[in-house]
């Protein structure tokens, strides 16, 4: 019989890890098709009830195709372009249309000289539908054989969008390889041995793998909806949770290999110890991000399930393979620094002097700590968060924002996607002219179903319908045209209460307004989520109140921070709302998290030493594991920025320095302090906030100590 058990010890974990191992490889199949099922086109992410998405589908009666319109440049580089150069031109724009003869969904426009006779364009209406392709027609464009005297631009929208998800490329690659690497450096810093860092990595990787497979059955289901930024950050948050459960699993285990001489025990008396922290931390998260369901912007919504999905196979591999793998090397997994049975436990005297220093001057800790925080928070509303241009999303900037800058010095910088009005027949004239004397707009012309837009001659009439396009005079992604379409929106509804305006400037428009309202809905949601899960796993009321008031403030702290930093360090030309909201949804569900191991723990220590001494010697125990796993999830979060996109470094950097003033302020001074003061009374009205069972509690100590 002892036999048979002794086999079965080992029999188990090995089946365990073997499975996870064989299905890595079919698994990992899927993790390239993801981008596949990706999309990116923001007009397809927004509500129904958004006026844009109505005109978009009033549009489709006047027998028109969607198109992303993509311009062609030509800038005269000394004076107005004489014959010789216009008839290079017409060459080059044959040649694009050879290029693109697959890709367009209209007819393109003859080459359009500027008044000044400085430049020239032509239009191409390109399919929206292309997917890759676009950004491979793009490329072949800008590899035209330039005019002599001139240079030349690939502009517009559709140019625009290429380049913006141009800066997804990495996902697959470089991004992951910048998080493996960065956990890995900060592994071999805090643990010292070469294979541990090993297990840990390729228990996110096991995770990552499983979680990839799964979101592209779904996205290819349609249950979902990805994009390449929820994906990226998909793809960051499962190895970076991955990793914080694994940590928080070895050094609970290398703690009992010191009390027990049996891997075996060891690793049993860990999982009983960490599972419940692990499974209520990976819960708030997964209920945190399951909010953004209630998002009416589809991208949010997609997001909300393939970051529940990364989370909860964190949770099952750092529960499963990551336990199996430590049980078959047992203390060798630790060399050269074996945990020796029967040694003395050794949290680190840093974290005993920090506890000291919090149980002496408890309320020197809490006053100065929640005053850093409020001179952060100051900065808070100071954060523009009113959208950027798409043009302006890609660091250092992009070939098609510099064609849109060129575009503009000749033309209107919204000719190519003018404001599309939709208004009843009767009375459009009074429309039109009300459209035409908002500031912003250039001309407005009626559609007339005989070609291009712009024709002279009557209106087409549908179903009592006429449509009218409003050229703008700035880029149509810029928040200046956004303006002018808010105005355009407001004069004509006051002419005709039944006018529509959409386009592609509307789209954005109305994404921001989404954005914001889905800000407002979230917000509080998450909030009220996170403190009900939170009373459940601690019993108690008063101390999850406290605990989420405390991430709160670290959120608009963190805000403050990237309002200074983005503005005057970065010199980014603004933020977005979805921004704000992913980086609060993630701020908040992933910053409770230190805080539900530090008040495990202490619930734990309070049942056999008290409250205040209780908080105490958790606050040491857990200083190391919870400060490396803050390290790297900052550090995971960060690798973001190795994408060249501005909303993808804003998110790394919020959501890095966020984890990392949660780690070193907030769970490790703040809180302390807060419960060491409140002592009992924190507990209520669990039985702890009355003393552990009754019992006379031993003497409290005035430091920390350990277990």
């Amino acid at each position: 019989m002892p036999r048979r058990t002794s086999v079965l010890r080992w029999l188990l974990p090995a089946v365990v890890a073997l499975i996870w191992l064989g299905l890595a490889a079919p698994l990992g199949g899927f993790s390239g098709k993801l981008s596949s099922v990706q999309e990116n086109d923001s007009t397809a992410f927004l509500p129904d009830s958004a006026e844009s998405t109505r005109v978009t589908e009033l549009q489709r009666e006047f027998a028109t195709e969607r198109s992303l319109p993509v311009i062609l440049l030509w800038e005269s580089e000394d004076g107005p372009l004489d014959q010789e150069q216009l008839a290079a031109i017409g060459e080059r724009t044959d040649e694009a249309l050879r290029i693109t003869e697959d890709a367009l969904s209209g007819e393109a426009s003859p080459p359009i000289p500027s008044q000044d006779g400085e430049a020239a364009q032509v239009v191409l209406p390109f399919s929206p539908d292309l997917g890759d392709e676009l950004g491979v027609v793009i490329g072949e464009l800008r590899d035209l054989e330039a005019v002599d005297g001139t240079t030349e631009y690939v502009t517009g929208p559709g140019a625009t969008f290429s380049d913006f998800a141009e800066g997804f490329s990495g996902i697959d690659g470089l991004l992951l390889l910048a998080a493996f690497g960065v956990v890995l450096v900060i592994l071999l810093v805090v643990y010292r041995s070469p294979l541990l860092p090993l297990l840990v990595i390729g228990t996110a990787a096991m995770a990552l793998v499983a979680s990839t497979a799964v979101a592209y059955f779904l996205a290819r289901e349609g249950w979902i909806a990805v994009n390449g930024q929820s994906q990226g950050i998909a793809s960051i948050l499962v190895v970076g949770a991955a990793t914080d459960y694994g940590l928080l699993l070895v050094a609970r285990y290398r703690e009992e290999l010191r009390e027990e001489e049996s891997r075996f025990t060891a690793m049993r008396i860990a999982l009983k110890q960490s599972w419940e922290p692990i499974v209520a931390s990976g819960a708030t998260v997964i209920l945190g991000v399951l909010c953004l369901l209630f998002s009416d912007l589809g991208s949010n919504r997609g997001l909300g399930p393939i970051s529940a999905v990364s989370i909860a196979f964190a949770m099952l591999a750092a529960l499963t393979f990551l336990p199996a793998v430590l049980v078959l090397f047992g203390r060798a997994a630790f060399w050269p620094f074996r945990p020796k049975f029967g040694s003395e436990q050794a949290h680190g005297r840093g974290w005993e002097r920090v506890a000291t220093s919090v149980g002496r001057r408890p309320g020197r800790v809490l006053v100065g700590s929640l005053g850093l925080l409020a001179v952060l928070a100051v900065f808070a509303p100071t954060i523009d968060a009113e959208g950027i241009a798409l043009s302006d999303a890609v660091r250092g900037g992009s070939p098609s924002g510099v064609g849109q800058e060129a575009l503009a010095r000749h033309f209107d910088a919204g000719s190519a996607a003018p404001a599309v009005i939709i208004t009843p027949a009767d009375g459009w004239e009074d429309v039109a002219d009300a459209a035409g004397q908002v500031d912003g707009v250039s001309d407005v012309t009626p559609f007339t179903g005989q070609g291009r837009p712009g024709q002279p001659g009557e209106p087409a009439e549908v179903d009592g319908l006429v449509r009218l396009d409003a050229t703008l005079t700035d880029a149509p992604d810029s928040p200046a045209a956004q303006g002018t379409v808010a105005e355009l929106r407001t004069a004509v509804s006051d002419v005709d209460a039944d006018t529509l305006v959409g386009g592609s400037t509307a789209s954005d428009l109305d994404t921001q307004d989404t954005a914001a309202r889905d800000l407002l809905v979230i917000v509080p949601l998450v909030l009220l989520v996170i403190t009900v899960v939170l009373a459940l796993l601690l019993r108690a009321l008063v101390a999850p109140v406290l605990l989420v008031a405390t991430v709160a403030v670290s959120v608009l702290s963190t805000v403050g921070v990237g309002a200074l930093v983005f503005e005057h360090l970065f010199q980014f030309p603004g933020s977005d709302p979805q921004v704000l909201l992913i980086g609060f949804v993630f701020l908040v569900a992933l910053g409770i998290d230190y805080n539900i191991f530090l008040m495990t723990r202490a619930r734990e220590e309070s049942m056999r030493h008290g409250t205040r001494d209780g908080v105490l010697r958790a606050l040491a125990v857990t200083g190391g594991v919870i400060t490396s796993a803050g390290l790297v999830l900052a550090a995971t979060f960060g690798a973001l920025t190795v994408l060249p996109l501005v909303i993808l470094t804003q998110l790394g950097f919020l959501v890095g320095f966020g984890v990392l003033l949660d780690t070193f302020v907030v769970r490790s001074l703040l809180v302390p302090a807060l419960v060491h003061l409140l002592g009992d009374r924190i507990w209520w009205p669990s039985k702890l906030a009355k003393g552990p069972a009754g019992q006379p509690r031993e003497r409290e100590l005035s430091g920390a100590t350990t277990s």
